[in-house]
Formats: structure tokens, C-alpha cells, sequence
């Protein structure tokens, strides 16, 4: 089984000072990423970021989770995320999906086409980046996109490029993270556009067992090597973990059970959480655990226990 990493999803500061101070912190606590989303709303710039993230840190790698496709040509994108991985030697982690917040397609004018539509866009521009990080020219043709005789230039820091990061809560797009990416993420239902009834339904423990086992399912023997990521919603550690569960049942219209058994609640005492990580790793293969920067200090002992293990 891969070894425990936790990451930090940050998507602004007061000032760059002040992300560079918290990107040193999380570097010294013995985190393993800092992420940044990629919306139009109160948030830095994720490329900029990421780099000032890179530049005043050692080892913390950095990472966007995750850039829409949408926003950016994939011959673009990928000259971007080729410079940052050098810049970085080699400590960037692309983070890459068909877009999902249907706000931030229409405060920029974006079409927001199907979902069937955006899968297809992604998948050919993680072809695209791929062919581009490891080929001096690339020649496409596909439905969304054509390059004649683009250059893959700056080579990345890392041969074939930066490590891959797709997530999804399809079929489809699961079995394309299994295809092209080192580290997988399973989320929530998104086709609403939006944070609503039908996200909070798909946050279910349920719902995550069927799509581990699609993407065992697609990986086959290659499941042991894929990081199964979770994004956790609801952090929360000192309390008895039975009585968190029984207070978030009330807001997410769950049982105590499923909130205890889904990868969006890390609840409970020190104790009781490493051993959930423990029990999720064995049973699920989740090894790869991002929060939030409001639970950096309390959840710092269980990082210090549980990360490269």
C-alpha cells in the first residue's frame, strides 16, 4: 500500500508574505502538499501561487486541486506546469479536471457545455499535456483540439512530466484517472454545477465503496500502486468520534454510521482518527488525505504519526 501524505487545500492569504509563512509552516509540520482550487472567486491566482508556494519552501510539494480544463489550452497548460516542475525540482502535482461550478462559466462567459462534453474536452488535453511533457514535437488531431508540430518545450523536472491528479464520482472519469493519472481522487457528485442536495447525497460511504470499486475494478493488478485521494469535508479532532457523528447527522441528513464510514469526516479523538486512516487504507486503499487550513494545527499530531508509514 502506498504511504500515508496529507495535503493542504489553501486558496488565499492576507498577503504573499503571509502564504509564504504558511506554506514554510506546512512544510515544518511534516505535510506533504499544498493544494490550490481553480474558481473565479476570492482566490489567488493558482499558477503565481503555487510557484511563490515552490519558491519559499524546500521540499513541500505543491499542487492544484484541480485546474479546469476549461480555462486554458493544454499546449498552454502544459508549458506552464513544465516550467513550474523545473522551477521546483520536480515538486509539482497537476491536478486536472472537466470543470464542474457552473457560476464560474458564467461569470466568464464560458460555455457550460454537457458533462459528456467536458469529459471528452479533458480527456483529450491530458493526452495532449502528456504527449507534450515527453515528445520535442507533438502533432494532434482530435474533436476539441489540433497542434501541428508543437514543441514540448521547456522539458519538465520530471521525466513525462509532473505526477497526474484526476478525480471524479463517474465511471467515466474514474476510469481515466486509472488510464493516465499516479493519484486518484474520488469525490462527490458534482453534474449539479453547484453545492446542493445532490453533492451533500453523494458525500454517502456508499456512494465512495461503489466508485473504489470501479476504479479497483479498471486498475486491476495496478490498483496497489494508485494513491487514492479524499478531500475532507468535515475535520474535527478531540471529541469522542460517535458523538461528532451523531451532531453532523443532523446537517447532512445521514446516519451517526455513514458519517463515521464516509472519507469526507475525519472526526474524534487522536486515537480514533489514526486508527480510521489506518482501517481506510487497508479496506479502501485511501492513503492521501487533504484538509483545510483551519485544521492545520490540530490535525499536525496525527501527520507527525501517520505520514511516509
Amino acid at each position: 500500500m502506498p504511504p500515508f501524505r496529507f495535503g493542504v487545500q489553501l486558496s488565499r492569504s492576507k498577503s504573499l508574505a503571509g502564504w509564504r509563512e504558511t506554506a514554510r509552516k506546512i512544510e515544518d509540520l511534516g505535510f506533504s502538499t499544498l493544494f490550490i482550487p481553480d474558481h473565479f472567486d476570492d482566490q489567488l491566482g493558482p499558477l503565481v501561487a503555487l510557484s511563490v508556494a515552490a519558491e519559499a519552501t524546500r521540499s513541500l510539494k505543491v499542487g492544484s486541486l484541480v485546474f479546469d480544463n476549461d480555462y486554458r489550452h493544454p499546449l498552454v497548460l502544459a508549458k506552464e506546469c513544465a516550467t513550474l516542475d523545473l522551477a521546483s525540482e520536480g515538486r509539482l502535482e497537476v491536478g486536472i479536471g472537466a470543470g464542474w461550478l457552473r457560476s464560474d462559466y458564467e461569470e466568464a462567459g464560458i460555455d457550460y457545455d454537457p458533462p459528456a462534453t467536458r469529459v471528452a474536452r479533458m480527456a483529450e488535453a491530458v493526452k495532449v499535456m502528456k504527449a507534450l511533457w515527453s515528445s520535442e514535437k507533438v502533432d494532434f488531431e482530435g474533436e476539441h483540439y489540433r497542434l501541428s508540430g508543437a514543441q514540448g518545450l521547456p522539458r519538465p523536472y520530471t521525466p513525462g512530466g509532473p505526477p497526474l491528479l484526476i478525480g471524479g464520482g463517474s465511471k467515466r472519469v474514474l476510469a481515466l484517472a486509472v488510464e493516465h493519472a499516479q493519484i486518484v481522487g474520488i469525490n462527490p457528485s458534482l453534474r449539479s454545477g453547484e453545492i446542493g442536495a445532490e453533492t451533500i447525497a453523494g458525500a454517502s460511504a456508499s456512494h465512495y465503496e461503489e466508485r473504489v470499486g470501479w476504479v479497483r475494478q479498471a486498475a486491476g493488478d495496478r490498483f496497489g500502486e494508485l494513491e487514492l485521494q479524499s478531500l475532507v469535508f468535515v475535520a474535527q479532532i478531540g471529541r469522542p468520534a460517535q458523538l461528532v457523528a451523531e451532531e453532523l447527522s443532523q446537517l447532512f441528513g445521514f446516519s451517526a454510521e455513514e458519517i463515521l464510514g464516509s472519507p469526507i469526516a475525519l472526526v474524534g479523538t487522536e486515537e480514533e482518527i489514526v486508527a480510521t486512516l489506518e482501517e481506510r487504507r487497508r479496506l479502501s486503499g485511501f492513503s492521501y488525505w487533504v484538509l483545510h487550513e483551519a485544521e492545520i494545527d490540530s490535525f499536525a499530531p496525527v501527520v507527525a504519526r501517520l505520514a511516509g508509514r
